[in-house]
C-alpha cells in the first residue's frame, strides 16, 4: 500500500526539542569515513565538520578503530540494519562521554550503502534513578525512519523502516522529491521547513500524523526532525530527516517508568518468596498480562549448592513457584500455585535458557501440533484456555549463579512482545536478581545460623532419675536466631546429673561459635567427673587459650572471648547439689512450699580474665521436689530496672512449684514476649527427684582376698531382692573385677554400692587416688584383662575422684536382665 495523497498525511506543529532526545547525526561510508556532519554532532563532541569530514569515525568513536569497515563494526556489535547500545565517544577536549549509539544502514540508488550514526548523550538522560545506559538503550530501540535528501530535496538515501511508516517503497522514493509522493499543500509545507534548515544549518522538529499500512485505519503520530548535513569545508550537503514513532517512544518511556518504580517496590524484605511475588506484581498489568516467577529450590531452602548457568545436564534443577500475578485475579492461569514444584520437560525452551543463560523470546507462541507443548499437556491446556499468544522467559541470575526464571505472557494485550520488551524484562529481572541474591544470602546465613544453634544446644533434656527439666532460649539477634548463651543437662555416673548454664560475651554467630567450643569443653570435662570448682578452673584455662589463639591471628575477625558459667552437680541419692560459679548470677531455688531463695555462692571471676583466683564450690541439700532455676543475666537485667528487681520478678513467677515446668517457663519469659531483647535470655528450670533408700544398697568390705567372694555374695542377694536375677552373672563378674583391683591397689577400706535407677550402677570405692586404665594384655600375661571384661559386660564404665580416694563404676542395662533370665548369653565384644 502506498500513500499518494496528503489526505492521509497531516503535518503538524513544531515540537520542543526536549520532547525528542537531542541526538547528534553523522553519515559514514562503508570504510568508516565521515562524509557528512551536523551542528548537533559538533555541539556534542566539540569537533566541527571541517575537523571530521573525510576522516575515520575512530577519531570520535574509539571502539570503531578496531574494525576495518563499518559493516565489520556493526557485525561486531551483533546487529543488522541498526544497532543501539552503550558506548563511549571522545570529546575534542579529551573528555570521554557515555553515549547511546545507533548505526542504521541506508540505501542509495544502484544498491549503494551508507550508514547513519546517531548518538545520544546518556548523561543527559540519567537525571533520575534509572540507569542512563538503560534509558538510552530503551529509547533507541524504538524504530527510526531515515531519509537523506540533497540540496534539491531529492531522496538520496533511505532505510527500510520508512516503508513501514508511510507505505512508500525504497525504489519509488529514491531520486524523488516529496511532491512526487505527497502532492499537495502538506508536501509544500514540509519542503519549506527543509529549505529553512538548509539555509540556517539548524535542526527543527515537527509532528505529523499518518495512517500506517497495517494500522487498519487508525491515525498514527510521528515526530520528525530535520538536520542540516555539512561537508568538510562546512558547506551544506543536504538535509537528514529522522522519523520516530511517537507511540513507540511513549511506550519506551512507560517502560522507563516501570524501571523507576522497580527501585522502590522490589526487595522490601529479605524474604525470597515475597521478593518473587513483588516482581510478578510489578510487571502486571504495566508490562504483561500474566507473570510467573519460579525460584531454584536451594534458594528457597537456604541450603544446598545453587544451580549454575551452563551446567544443566540430564537432570534439570528443581524450581518452585514464588510469584504469580494476573490481570484477572481469581482466574487460575497456571496449574501450579506458590510453593509447588514446577515440572520442566526436556523439550521446553527453559532447557536452552538454562544452558546458555540467555532469554527466550517467542513473539508468537507456537501451540500447533508438533511443538514442545505436546510433551506438556497440562501447560498446553492452560495456554489455550487463556489465549496466551506471546511469551518471554528470562533467567534470574547473579553472575553465573541461577536464582530462577521469570515468565512473562500476554493474553488480552494483542501487541506481541518485541525486542524492546525483552530489554525491559531483562533489566527488570536483573534488578530483582540483586534483591533476590541479598535475600538468598540472608536466607543461607539464617539457615546456617539456625543449624549451628540447633546443633549447639541440647535437642532434648535428659534428667534421668535425678531431675525433670524444661528450658527457654531467646537470642538477642532475633534475625539470625543465635547467640552466646547455652545450657545443658549432662548425665553423670551414680544417677547424678550436671546442670550447666553459660553466657559468652557478645551476640550473634561469633558468640554462638565460641559458645559451641565451650559447651564441647564442658562435656569433655564433665565426662572426667571433675568436681564443679575444678571443672571451672579447667574451663577458664580453655577460654584463655582461645584468646591467645585469636591474638596470634590478627588478620582474622576477633573471636569472642570471655564468658560466665554456673556448673552444678545434683545427686538424687543424697539430695545434695554442689555448685560453683564463674561470674554468673546465682540460681533461684524454690522449695516445695514456694519459698524463693538465692544462695550466696562464692562468686568466682568470669572465664578468661586470668586472675588466677581459685574457684570455690558450695554444697546444698535440697528437699525432693525443689525447683532450681539457672538463667543468664538477660532474664533479670533490663534498661528500666536493676538486677534486684529482675530477680524478684523471676522469683515471683516461679513461686508456684505445683505448676508444670513448661507453664513456669512461660510465666518467667512473659516480659520478653513480642519485644526485642537487648541481651540473650536463657532459662533452665529443673525439679529435683530423689531415689528411695530401697533403690540403693551399700556395704563396707575388708581390704583382703575375702572381699571378692563376700562382694559377689552380697551383690547376688541384692539383685534377687530387686528381681534382677537375669543380671546376676554379669554383675558378679563386674563386682569381682572391680573389687579385685581395689584390693590389689589400695590399703584402706573398700566400699561396694549398687544403685537401681534407669540402669544398674555398680560402684566400688577405695583409698587409691590413681585412676584405673584399661590396657591390652598379651597372650602370655596373667593380668590386665579385668577392665576389658568390665567394658564388655557394661554399657559404660569409668572412675571419678572423691574425698579420700576414687570411685570406679560400671553401668548395666536393666533391659538385659530379661535376656539373661531367658537363658540368652551375654554378647561380649571380641
Amino acid at each position: 500500500m502506498s500513500i499518494t495523497s496528503t489526505d492521509r498525511v497531516t503535518f503538524g506543529r513544531q515540537m520542543n526539542p526536549s520532547e525528542v532526545s537531542d541526538t547528534a547525526f553523522a553519515l559514514l561510508d562503508e570504510q568508516g569515513t565521515v562524509v557528512a556532519w551536523t551542528q548537533t554532532a559538533e555541539q556534542l563532541v566539540g569537533y566541527s565538520a571541517g575537523d571530521v569530514v573525510g576522516r575515520s569515525a575512530a577519531l570520535v568513536l574509539p571502539s570503531f578503530g578496531e574494525a576495518p569497515t563499518t559493516s565489520a563494526f556493526v557485525h561486531q556489535c551483533h546487529a543488522q540494519n541498526g544497532w543501539s547500545g552503550a558506548t563511549a565517544v571522545r570529546h575534542r577536549d579529551g573528555r570521554v562521554l557515555d553515549v547511546s549509539l545507533r548505526i542504521s544502514m541506508v540505501w542509495g540508488q544502484g544498491g549503494a550503502v551508507r550508514w547513519l550514526a546517531s548518538v545520544t548523550d546518556i548523561g543527559a538522560l540519567s537525571g533520575d534513578v534509572v540507569n542512563g545506559s538503560v534509558r538510552g538503550a530503551l529509547l533507541a530501540r524504538a524504530p527510526v525512519g531515515v531519509v537523506v535528501r540533497d540540496l534539491e530535496l531529492r531522496c538520496t538515501w533511505v532505510n527500510d523502516v520508512m516503508e513501514s511508516y508511510d507505505g512508500i517503497s525504497r525504489e519509488r522514493r529514491l531520486g524523488c522529491r516529496i511532491n512526487d509522493a505527497w502532492p499537495g499543500s502538506e508536501a509544500e509545507t514540509t519542503e519549506a521547513v527543509m529549505r529553512q534548515v538548509l539555509q540556517s544549518g539548524s535542526t527543527k522538529i515537527h509532528e505529523y500524523r499518518t495512517w500506517q499500512p497495517a494500522s487498519l485505519g487508525r491515525e498514527h503520530p510521528f515526530a520528525v526532525s530535520f538536520s542540516c548535513l555539512q561537508g568538510a569545508d562546512g558547506q551544506t550537503l543536504g538535509v537528514c530527516t529522522i522519523s520516530v514513532d511517537v507511540t513507540e517512544s511513549r511506550r519506551a518511556r512507560e517502560r522507563l517508568a516501570i524501571l523507576s518504580e522497580a527501585g522502590t517496590r522490589l526487595g522490601s524484605t529479605l524474604d525470597v518468596m515475597q521478593t518473587g511475588q513483588e516482581l510478578a506484581d510489578l510487571a502486571v498489568p504495566l508490562f504483561a498480562d500474566f507473570v510467573a516467577v519460579d525460584l531454584e529450590q536451594s534458594i528457597l531452602l537456604g541450603e544446598g549448592a545453587p544451580a549454575r548457568i551452563g551446567t544443566a545436564g540430564e537432570r534439570l534443577p528443581v524450581f518452585r513457584r514464588a510469584g504469580l500475578a494476573s490481570i484477572r485475579p481469581g482466574v487460575p492461569k497456571s496449574p501450579w500455585v506458590r510453593g509447588e514444584a514446577i515440572p520442566m520437560g526436556p523439550a521446553s525452551p527453559v532447557v536452552d535458557v538454562l544452558r546458555t543463560g540467555r532469554s527466550h523470546l517467542e513473539p508468537i507462541l507456537d501451540t500447533a501440533p508438533g511443538s514442545w507443548l505436546d510433551q506438556d499437556p497440562a501447560r498446553a491446556q492452560k495456554i489455550r484456555e487463556n489465549g496466551m499468544h506471546s511469551v518471554m522467559i528470562v533467567p534470574i541470575r547473579v553472575r553465573r549463579v541461577l536464582l530462577g526464571l521469570a515468565v512473562f505472557i500476554r493474553t488480552e494485550e494483542l501487541v506481541r512482545f518485541q525486542e524492546a520488551d525483552l530489554l525491559l524484562a531483562e533489566e527488570l529481572v536483573s534488578r530483582a536478581a540483586v534483591s533476590l541474591d541479598n535475600a538468598r544470602q540472608y536466607c543461607r546465613e539464617h539457615t546456617a545460623a539456625l543449624a549451628l544453634q540447633r546443633n549447639l544446644l541440647p535437642h532434648r533434656l535428659k534428667g534421668g532419675s535425678a531431675i525433670e527439666a524444661a528450658s527457654r532460649y531467646l537470642p538477642a539477634d532475633i534475625d539470625r536466631g543465635v547467640g552466646g548463651d547455652w545450657f545443658d543437662v549432662i548425665p553423670l555416673s551414680g544417677a547424678r546429673v550436671a546442670l550447666v548454664v553459660g553466657d559468652v560475651v557478645g551476640h550473634g554467630v561469633n558468640a554462638a561459635a565460641t559458645m559451641g567450643r565451650l559447651r564441647t569443653a564442658v562435656h569433655t570435662l564433665a565426662d572426667m567427673e571433675l568436681p564443679p570448682d575444678e571443672l571451672l578452673a579447667r574451663l577458664d584455662d580453655t577460654v584463655q587459650r582461645l584468646a591467645e589463639q585469636d591474638a596470634d591471628a590478627p588478620e582474622q575477625a576477633p573471636t569472642v572471648v570471655g564468658a560466665t558459667c554456673l556448673y552444678a552437680v545434683y545427686d538424687p541419692v543424697t539430695r545434695k547439689c554442689t555448685l560453683a560459679t564463674a561470674g554468673h548470677p546465682p540460681p533461684a531455688i524454690i522449695d516445695p512450699q514456694g519459698q524463693v531463695t538465692y544462695p550466696d555462692l562464692p562468686t568466682g571471676a568470669p572465664l578468661g580474665i586470668g586472675l588466677g583466683v581459685p574457684f570455690e564450690a558450695m554444697e546444698l541439700e535440697l528437699p525432693e521436689g525443689s525447683l532450681l532455676a539457672l538463667y543468664t543475666d538477660g532474664l533479670i537485667e533490663a534498661r528500666d530496672h536493676d538486677i534486684e528487681e529482675g530477680m524478684h520478678r523471676l522469683g515471683t513467677a516461679l513461686a508456684q512449684p505445683h505448676r508444670s515446668l513448661e507453664d513456669l517457663c512461660t510465666r518467667a519469659m512473659e516480659p520478653f514476649q513480642g519485644q526485642a531483647a537487648s541481651d540473650d535470655v536463657t532459662l533452665l528450670l529443673v525439679r529435683t527427684r530423689s531415689l528411695s533408700p530401697t533403690q540403693v544398697a551399700s556395704w563396707t568390705l575388708p581390704s583382703d582376698q575375702t572381699a571378692v567372694r563376700h562382694a559377689r555374695h552380697l551383690a547376688a542377694g541384692q539383685l534377687a531382692e530387686w528381681g534382677l536375677e537375669g543380671l546376676e552373672d554379669s554383675t558378679k563378674l563386674t563386682v569381682s573385677e572391680l573389687v579385685t583391683n581395689a584390693v590389689r591397689h589400695s590399703t584402706g577400706p573398700i566400699r561396694l554400692r549398687l544403685i537401681r535407677h534407669q540402669v544398674l550402677t555398680v560402684e566400688v570405692s577405695d583409698t587409691d587416688f590413681c585412676a584405673p586404665r584399661m590396657r591390652s594384655a598379651r597372650t602370655i600375661d596373667e593380668n590386665g584383662r579385668g577392665l576389658s571384661l568390665v567394658a564388655q559386660l557394661s554399657r559404660r564404665w569409668g572412675s571419678r575422684p572423691v574425698a579420700g580416694g576414687k570411685v570406679v563404676w560400671a553401668e548395666v542395662e536393666l533391659a538385659s536382665s530379661h535376656a539373661r533370665a531367658s537363658g540368652t548369653p551375654p554378647a561380649l565384644e571380641e
